[in-house]
C-alpha cells in the first residue's frame, strides 16, 4: 500500500510539472527585446495624455455605470459611440433588453484587404460595478480600446479588425445570459462570423516596482514574479498558440514587462471577462490584464478613482497590445 501511495504521489507531482511546463513555461517566447526608436516613444507619450483623458471622463464625469444607474450606462455607451463617429466609423449598436431598458454592444470595423472573412476582434466592457467609479475597472481597458481604434483608423490591416465595446459584464451579469459579450458572442456564432481570435481587455491601468505587490491564485504563484509591474496574456488550453503568438508580437516590439499562460479555466481568474463568452461559443480568445485584484488595492470599491492609475506605464502597455494586435491582423499569422 505505501508503495502504490508513493507511485501516486509521484505520478502526480510528474503530471503536474509537466502541465506546468506546457501551460506556463514553455508558453513564454525566447524573443529579444527591442529598445524604443523616437517615433515609438513619441507616440507613448501622446497616448498617456489620451488614456488619462478618457479614463477621467468615464470615472469622474459619469462615474458608476451599470443599469442600478443605466442614464450613466447610457452615457457611457454615448461616449465611445461619439469617440469612433468622430473619428469616421460606421458603428454598429446591437441592442438587446435586460430587466425592460435597452443594452447595447458597439462596434465598428476595418475590413481586411486581404482575407476579408477572418475577423479579429479587440473587446472591452463599459460598465463598472454599481458603486464604484470604475477607473481601471474598466475604464482603462475602454481608454486603450478606443486609442487603438484611433491608431489603425487609417491603416491597412489584412485581416479584417473590428474594436468592440460590451456592457453588462459586472455582477450580477457575470456568466449569465444577458452579459452583453455572451450576447455578442452567441450571435457571431449565429452569424457564422470567422472569429479567428478575441483579444480582451480587462483592468490594465495599475503597476507597481516594489516587491510583494503581485499576488495570484494557486499554484501561479509558483511560477511568475511577485512584483506587479507586468502586463499578462492570459488564455486557456485551446488558445495556447494565440497566447503564444500574441506575447511574441508584444515582446519583438515592445520592452514593458509581459508574462503570459494557457492553463485550465477551474484556476482563479483565468476567465473573469468577456474572452469567456467567445470560449463559450467555440473561439479563440485571450485576456490582457494588469491581473486586477491580485494586484490592484482599489479592485471593486469606491476608490476605484482616475488618480489611482499609473499613467506613463499604461500608456507603454498599451503600445505593446497595440503591437500585438498588429501581429494579429497580418494574414498567415
Amino acid at each position: 500500500m505505501r508503495l502504490i501511495i508513493c507511485f501516486s504521489i509521484s505520478a502526480f507531482i510528474l503530471l503536474f510539472l509537466l502541465w506546468a511546463y506546457q501551460t506556463m513555461i514553455d508558453i513564454r517566447p525566447n524573443v529579444k527585446r527591442p529598445r524604443l526608436d523616437n517615433r515609438a516613444l513619441q507616440l507613448i507619450g501622446e497616448l498617456e495624455a489620451r488614456l488619462r483623458k478618457h479614463v477621467v471622463v468615464l470615472a469622474e464625469d459619469i462615474g458608476p455605470r451599470n443599469l442600478i444607474k443605466p442614464d450613466t450606462l447610457d452615457a457611457a455607451a454615448d461616449y465611445i459611440r461619439s469617440f469612433w463617429e468622430d473619428l469616421h466609423y460606421e458603428v454598429t449598436a446591437a441592442g438587446y433588453r435586460v430587466s425592460g431598458k435597452d443594452c447595447y454592444n458597439l462596434s465598428v470595423e476595418i475590413p481586411g484587404n486581404a482575407v476579408r472573412d477572418e475577423i479579429i476582434i479587440v473587446g472591452a466592457h463599459y460598465d463598472s460595478v454599481s458603486y464604484s467609479p470604475g477607473a481601471n475597472d474598466n475604464g482603462s481597458a475602454v481608454a486603450a480600446l478606443l486609442e487603438l481604434s484611433r491608431i489603425f483608423r487609417d491603416r491597412s490591416v489584412g485581416r479584417t479588425l473590428r474594436f468592440a465595446a460590451f456592457p453588462n459584464e459586472e455582477p450580477p451579469y457575470f456568466k449569465t445570459r444577458e452579459m452583453g459579450s455572451l450576447v455578442y458572442a452567441k450571435g457571431c456564432r449565429k452569424r457564422n462570423e470567422n472569429i479567428a481570435a478575441m483579444v480582451c481587455l480587462e483592468t490594465i491601468g495599475y503597476y507597481r516596482s516594489t516587491p510583494g505587490t503581485q499576488k495570484y491564485p494557486f499554484p501561479l504563484r509558483l511560477f511568475y514574479p511577485r512584483t506587479g509591474n507586468f502586463i499578462a496574456v492570459v488564455g486557456n488550453p485551446n488558445s495556447k498558440a494565440l497566447v503564444k503568438q500574441f506575447t511574441k508580437r508584444f515582446m519583438e516590439n515592445s520592452d514593458f514587462p509581459i508574462q503570459c499562460a494557457a492553463p485550465f479555466g477551474f484556476i482563479s481568474g483565468i476567465d473573469w471577462s468577456d474572452h469567456w463568452s467567445f470560449w463559450e461559443c467555440g473561439y479563440r480568445a485571450i485576456m490582457i490584464t494588469d491581473t486586477a485584484l491580485f494586484r490592484y488595492p482599489y479592485y471593486h470599491s469606491a476608490q476605484d478613482t482616475a488618480d489611482k492609475l499609473t499613467y506613463p506605464e499604461f500608456a507603454r502597455a498599451t503600445y505593446g497590445i497595440y503591437r500585438g494586435v498588429e501581429g494579429l491582423v497580418e494574414p498567415g499569422r
